[in-house]
């Protein structure tokens, strides 16, 4: 990354990824402050990711494991893509290693046709909204990830297929159960 030079002191009027850009360029250099800054506005993402992935007690260690790790390889973002991008890619790379490093190849694939089938529903009083992410959590741990990958943060089946170490095949089909299971819950 190339040294940054500031020119007057840092305003609020300033756009966001100028200021981004600064903290990350401070942070990268040893300054723990502007690290903090990058962390508040980044953490809401990253546990949101996080806790989508993964089951929810989990979500609170591995989202500081994620900015533990930043921290650590912050030297190594060359600024080629916004910080955010890189340290969204990072968090998923985290929970990738975290389900790899307990163990929890169970439930990497959906087997039975209907994984949600024998979870009660919502009720119908209209003051109880849809529960999405308790049908999301309910989901087999694979297809809640190819789910949250694809629908939720945009990647490719190609892409997905590389980071789990399958092939595009198995994202598709993942999808699609995780869908219909999904749709079969929320409409109960």
């Amino acid at each position: 990354m190339a040294p940054l030079v500031l020119e007057g002191p840092l305003t609020r009027d300033q756009p966001a990824a100028d200021v981004v850009a600064v903290d990350t360029a401070l942070a990268a250099s040893g300054d723990a402050t502007a690290f903090e800054r990058l962390y508040r506005t980044h953490v809401a993402r990253i546990h949101s990711l996080v806790r989508r992935m993964l089951d929810a007690d989990e979500a609170d260690d591995v989202t500081q494991d994620v900015f533990i790790r930043a921290w650590n390889k912050l030297s190594t973002f060359r600024g080629e893509s916004a910080f955010g991008t890189w340290l969204h890619r990072l968090a998923v790379n985290v929970v990738l290693g975290r389900r790899k490093a307990v163990g929890i190849e169970r439930g990497r694939y959906v087997t039975q046709e209907e994984p949600l089938q024998n979870v009660s529903g919502r009720s119908d009083t209209p003051e109880l909204s849809m529960d999405f992410e308790a049908a999301l959590a309910r989901l087999p741990e694979g297809a809640r990830q190819v789910f949250v990958l694809h629908d939720v943060e945009g990647y490719r089946h190609e892409e997905i297929a590389r980071m789990l170490g399958v092939v595009p095949g198995t994202s598709k089909s993942q999808l699609h159960h995780a869908r219909m299971a999904l749709r079969r819950h929320l409409d109960r």
